[in-house]
C-alpha cells in the first residue's frame, strides 16, 4: 500500500514539474524575442542619430 501510494505521488509530482518546465521554456522564448526586439529599436534609434 506504500509502495502505491509512493508511486502515486511521484507521478503526480513528474506531471506538475514536466507542466511547469514547458512554462519556463515558454516564458524564457518569449522574454528572448522581445529583448530582441528591443535591443534592435535601440540600434535604429542610435544609428538615426549618428547619422
Amino acid at each position: 500500500m506504500k509502495r502505491m501510494l509512493l508511486i502515486a505521488a511521484a507521478l503526480v509530482l513528474c506531471t506538475g514539474c514536466s507542466a511547469t518546465w514547458k512554462g519556463m521554456k515558454e516564458d524564457t522564448s518569449s522574454a528572448a524575442t522581445w529583448t530582441k526586439g528591443e535591443v534592435n529599436e535601440g540600434v535604429k534609434a542610435v544609428k538615426a542619430k549618428t547619422e
